[in-house]
């Protein structure tokens, strides 16, 4: 087994992408993560998907030019996770979010990835049954699409979603066929979910983010962080986990994720797993 590290792009975003790509190289990086964020990202879908083939093209040697392959592209259609969530009640908004998450297969396909994360959808009324079915029949429809391009669908339990508990993210996953995670503790951690409930999920897991938490804090620093990250390493290894670590600190207002110096703490939690990685898998 091999430990690939991948960085998100939208850890860093006050660069020039062209330089977060450059600084993601230095930092010693084979992967990254692509945040395709509508209204926050520096690549947003509806402004790459207006000439899509040309623009993939461009991020693709990019790419290849700092010696970096995409180890994810997460599409988000909005910041409001509401209003293009797959499961969302207007025909016309999902169509939206099926037509977007088509052109991601297909941006991702000329960039060579493999993998694709979405968010699961969300609560919209008091008939959880009636909403978490929609989001699961529109999920099997997506792998169904993502299959014929090879790539893995990796859907994230996010603070918020309908799945924002781990025996909700697991019903989901083993409710369709070929569905995945991609696996993020922190979002169990904010909400105080303790690990023995989370930790369950790593044999799902696709894709990992990887960040410091803390109960009530989805993100913060390695002094406070309450994450097992040598559990995390050693339920990788046992459950045969071949995808990327993604280190995934972010800067942001919300959450108050604009608080933790995103470089020296990237550093640090790679660190912290390689050396964890390399005792356990000798």
């Amino acid at each position: 087994m091999e430990l690939k590290f991948s960085s998100a792009d939208f850890t860093f975003p006050l660069l020039k992408h062209e330089n977060v790509l450059k600084l993601i190289n230095l930092m010693e990086y084979s992967g990254v993560d692509i945040g395709l964020f509508e209204n926050r990202s520096h690549l947003q879908p509806s402004d790459q998907y207006s000439d899509l083939e040309k623009n993939a093209k461009k991020l693709l040697k990019n790419l290849q030019e700092n010696d970096l392959e995409a180890a994810d592209i997460f599409l988000q259609c909005d910041t409001d996770f509401a209003k293009y969530a797959i499961n969302h009640p207007e025909k016309e908004r999902r169509d939206l979010a099926r037509d977007w998450y088509l052109k991601t297969l297909e941006y991702a396909g000329i960039l060579g990835g493999k993998h694709v994360s979405i968010l699961p959808g969300v609560a919209f009324s008091d008939d959880y049954e009636t909403d978490f079915n929609l989001a699961a029949e529109e999920l099997a429809w997506r792998v169904e699409k993502a299959e014929k391009y090879g790539i893995t669908l990796g859907i994230e339990a996010h603070v918020g979603s309908i799945v924002e508990k781990p025996d909700q993210a697991e019903e989901l996953v083993r409710s369709v066929d070929g569905l995945t995670l991609t696996l993020d503790y922190s979002h169990f951690v904010r909400l105080g979910v303790p690990e023995k409930a989370y930790s369950k999920l790593m044999p799902y897991a696709s894709h990992f983010h990887a960040r410091n938490a803390a109960p009530g804090q989805l993100q913060t620093i390695a002094q406070e962080n309450t994450i097992d990250y040598e559990k995390v390493v050693k339920d990788m290894i046992e459950t045969g986990y071949t995808g990327y670590v993604g280190i995934e600190f972010v800067w942001e207002e919300w959450e108050n994720n604009n608080r933790v110096d995103t470089i020296s703490e990237s550093i640090l939690l790679r660190r912290k797993i390689t050396e964890y990685w390399d005792k356990y898998s000798s």
